[in-house]
């Protein structure tokens, strides 16, 4: 796994279809709480927004008062970002590496879905100590990543069922998952990640969880929803550097 796992967002074809996206259906809920958890960490300054992909997160920063910058490996979901948003400021970096990013430069960190797809414990741990190191003082890091049971569940964006194996997976092994809101049918591969998992990562890579939230469905939500009401699909984690 740790030689041949690759980032499938690579792909102009699925980089065409994730640009595409919004906030639909069970998206919507990894990013409904966002605004009142960075709010309460922080009213605007300086964000990374790490793993941005095609930009929907780096805008939601933006839109949210933050001055961002958005880095990813993938030049093919840089490219729709960029097409996307011309104001924006979107860099390509090296995978394991945070760019020209500089030091205590940032008072919030912002990584959703990001580490779905980093795949070993080491690798984890380097990259959220590069980035603790770009953290102002008092900043924070909020990791937003799917739940172990999004990969067993079926959900309003979210399809398991052709994957039974999904539900022998262990921590650090690989699970698949289509996506139903894009036209691209084709399964994206994860790394699945426990609770206890990321835990050890953090304690490792020197941070200190201050929050580990799941977000929940509620019926009077305008989306049809699935699983969402009585299980999480994410988890959104806000770490601070250990003193």
């Amino acid at each position: 796994m740790e030689s041949d796992f690759s980032n499938v967002y690579e792909d102009e074809t699925r980089a065409d279809a994730y640009a595409q996206l919004e906030f639909p259906a069970t998206y919507y809920l990894a990013y409904r709480d966002l605004p009142a958890i960075l709010g309460s960490l922080k009213e605007g300054g300086q964000a990374l927004d790490f793993g941005c992909g095609t930009g929907r997160s780096t805008r939601f920063l933006r839109n949210l008062g933050f001055e961002v910058v958005g880095v990813d490996i993938s030049e093919q979901m840089l490219a729709q970002a960029r097409a996307l948003d011309q104001e924006g400021d979107y860099r390509l970096i090296e995978d394991g590496g945070l760019g020209d990013v500089a030091a205590s430069s940032c008072d919030i960190v912002l990584s959703i879905f990001t580490f779905d797809n980093i795949p070993t414990f080491a690798k984890k741990v380097a990259l959220f100590e590069a980035l603790r190191g770009v953290l102002k003082p008092d900043g924070k890091i909020v990791s937003l990543v799917s739940s172990p049971e999004i990969y067993v569940n079926e959900w309003a964006s979210f399809s398991t069922r052709n994957f039974p194996e999904n539900r022998s997976a262990r921590n650090g092994d690989r699970v698949r998952i289509v996506m139903l809101d894009v036209p691209d049918g084709r399964p994206v591969e994860d790394v699945l990640w426990t609770d206890e998992g990321y835990r050890k990562v953090y304690a490792q890579a020197g941070l200190r969880m201050l929050q580990s939230r799941r977000p929940l469905a509620t019926p009077d939500e305008p989306y049809p929803w699935v699983s969402e009401t009585s299980i999480a699909p994410w988890v959104i984690y806000v770490l601070a550097a250990d003193p």
